[in-house]
């Protein structure tokens, strides 16, 4: 797709992320303003119980997947401030710009760009994804950044999904274990999509249900790189509770009216086990495989975390848990050269078209895979 001009306003597009059934339409922007969204009809606000909030690098609007996906289009309403003074605040004018959106309504031929471990780069992932034909659907996969350490670091995967999308189509993010470093670590919530606060969640775009389930860090939690600053082990167990609710809503969920593919996102491919020290939670990520296998039976599951491009088919040696679903290992950067492989997955009728694409249009390795 043609990625058109950037508002002088807007540090980049608008990013519209998939979280369970809305849509929460994210930019940076470049400075002080006031940010609404007008859609169907309706106007929708980045506010805070009613105030609308100004003073943030990146604002978040959440509009219902029904209210977009009938209306095609939004438009970001953007009023600079002057001066937020208590009485009287002063403003500029406000300023509009129009977005088309395509909602993915196929069934069939769905094709999606699945970019992680991009660790800073930004053109060279952009452009493996440009390459891999007219895209229904992003999943950011994770690493963004080599950190949360910086603002600038948190801009990233919105200068890639603009790139990518210019704002035009829906996209997934899944939070990597890099994410999870660096003073704004914190406060990833305010900059990234989730649910509640919350960085695991289902969504639903079209036919296709999704799972995103996060393991935090990949080291045990008193491992000294982390610093006494990480309890994932208690956050992976609220994760498992999750699941299970989930699964207790399956009529709502995977087994809801129109779902035809059911996808698990996840940073580290958790089915697997590895060596030390990263041979964490083997029994808890043991019981997310059973989860999975016995109730939601996905099509496919989309990681990234081992800088490698992979499919890990059942009964594979890395098939360390029982999985019954392909799992596609999609990430390797590599700035000296300035190259990076992302994968582009094509969604057919009983198959999955995983072909390994870079930044210069090679075509690494291609599988079709039964689903």
């Amino acid at each position: 797709m043609s990625v058109k001009e950037i508002s002088s306003l807007l540090a980049t597009h608008p990013a519209v992320f998939a979280v369970d059934r809305e849509y929460q339409i994210m930019m940076p922007v470049e400075r002080e303003m006031l940010v609404s969204v007008k859609c169907g009809g309706e106007e929708y606000f980045d506010d805070s119980n009613g105030i609308i909030r100004s003073k943030c690098a990146i604002h978040r609007i959440c509009v219902p997947m029904e209210v977009l996906d009938t209306a095609k289009e939004y438009t970001v309403c953007c009023r600079p401030i002057i001066d937020r003074k208590p009485y009287f605040p002063e403003t500029e004018p406000v300023q509009e710009y129009v977005y088309s959106f395509r909602p993915l309504t196929k069934t069939t031929d769905i094709r999606i760009a699945h970019l992680s471990d991009t660790h800073g780069m930004v053109k060279e992932p952009v452009a493996a994804a440009q390459n891999m034909g007219e895209l229904d659907l992003l999943v950011m996969g994770g690493d963004t950044a080599d950190h949360s350490g910086s603002e600038e670091n948190m801009t990233v995967l919105y200068r890639i999904v603009s790139g990518v999308t210019g704002g035009e189509i829906p996209c997934v993010f899944s939070r990597g274990n890099h994410d999870l470093r660096g003073y704004l670590a914190e406060r990833l919530e305010q900059y990234t999509p989730n649910s509640l606060g919350r960085s695991y969640f289902t969504f639903r775009v079209g036919c296709i249900w999704g799972i995103v389930l996060d393991c935090g860090e990949d080291k045990e939690d008193r491992h000294d790189e982390y610093g006494h600053t990480v309890c994932c082990h208690a956050f992976r167990k609220r994760e498992t509770k999750f699941l299970e609710q989930v699964i207790a809503n399956a009529q709502e969920e995977y087994d809801a009216d129109g779902v035809k593919y059911r996808l698990v996102l996840a940073h580290n491919p958790f089915t697997n086990t590895f060596e030390p020290p990263f041979d964490i939670e083997f029994d808890l990520y043991g019981d997310w495989v059973r989860l999975l296998r016995e109730d939601v039976k996905p099509h496919l599951m989309l990681c990234g975390h081992r800088h490698i491009n992979e499919v890990w088919m059942p009964g594979d040696e890395q098939d360390v848990h029982g999985q019954q679903w392909p799992v596609v290992i999609s990430s390797i950067p590599d700035k000296t050269a300035a190259t990076f492989i992302g994968a582009s997955v094509v969604l057919g009728e009983n198959e999955a078209t995983v072909e390994f694409v870079d930044n210069a249009a090679n075509a690494c390795d291609k599988r079709v895979l039964k689903l």
